[in-house]
């Protein structure tokens, strides 16, 4: 009916209607082998019965079916098999028809972003920023040189040298009163070496005299007293 009203499918739809088919055959091919599967269990559940009833007639029918059942077990299983691959390469198909259909948008942007970008235009503006911002920079310059001309007196400048030639020989003269308080080296310490000895040596050649002509320690006029009694005492 598609083809009567012009109604025409994009590829995604196709896609879609045939992955929905594929999934549904597959549905179809496991229902019929769970039935399969089911109809061989009571094959031969039949087959032992007939067995132990003797009926070798019908066990040799039955276990044809059995094999026959089998069979078309193992058909729809490589069925199933196939009709999965078939709805891989589908989906891999989509997978790709979107993947091209980003590229496209995406080109397409870069296509539009590509014609808006104007490099002669770009290189002007460009141009025109540096432009300003060296006059901006200029103006800047000149702000400020007139605001430290407008700011600064004409004697500050003296002022701020004399301030520093003050403090410069204010630190000068510090140094000259921490020099002036360190000891000088000079030769009065060697002279101060040799009289110390010899003021040694006057003290102990004054010691000698006086003990040779000087007048006789208190020890010795305790010896004479006692000496003195001891002979008014034999005398008597």
């Amino acid at each position: 009916m598609e083809w009567l009203f012009g109604k025409k499918m994009t590829p995604e739809e196709m896609l879609r209607k045939n992955q929905r088919a594929l999934n549904k055959a597959m549905r179809d091919l496991d229902r019929e082998k769970m039935k399969m599967e089911q109809q061989e269990k009571k094959v031969i559940a039949d087959i032992k019965k007939l067995a132990k009833e003797g009926q070798m007639d019908a066990v040799k029918i039955m276990a044809k079916d059995l094999v026959r059942t089998r069979r078309y077990v193992k058909k729809f299983m490589l069925m199933k098999a196939n009709i999965q691959a078939v709805s891989l390469k589908i989906q891999t198909l989509k997978s790709q028809n979107t993947m091209a259909q980003a590229m496209k948008g995406v080109t397409r942007a870069m296509q539009n972003m590509n014609k808006q970008l104007n490099m002669p235009q770009i290189q002007k503006i460009l141009h025109d920023f540096e432009r300003q911002s060296e006059m901006m920079d200029m103006k800047e310059e000149m702000i400020n040189d007139a605001i430290d001309d407008a700011m600064e007196d004409e004697g500050d400048e003296e002022e701020s040298d004399a301030v520093v030639l003050q403090v410069l020989d204010e630190l000068g003269l510090q140094l000259n009163d921490q020099l002036s308080g360190l000891p000088q080296a000079s030769g009065s310490l060697t002279v101060t070496g040799m009289k110390q000895p010899q003021a040694a040596a006057v003290g102990a050649a004054g010691g000698t005299a006086e003990g040779a002509g000087g007048p006789s320690s208190p020890v010795s006029d305790a010896d004479a007293d006692l000496q003195a009694r001891l002979d008014n005492l034999r005398r008597e």
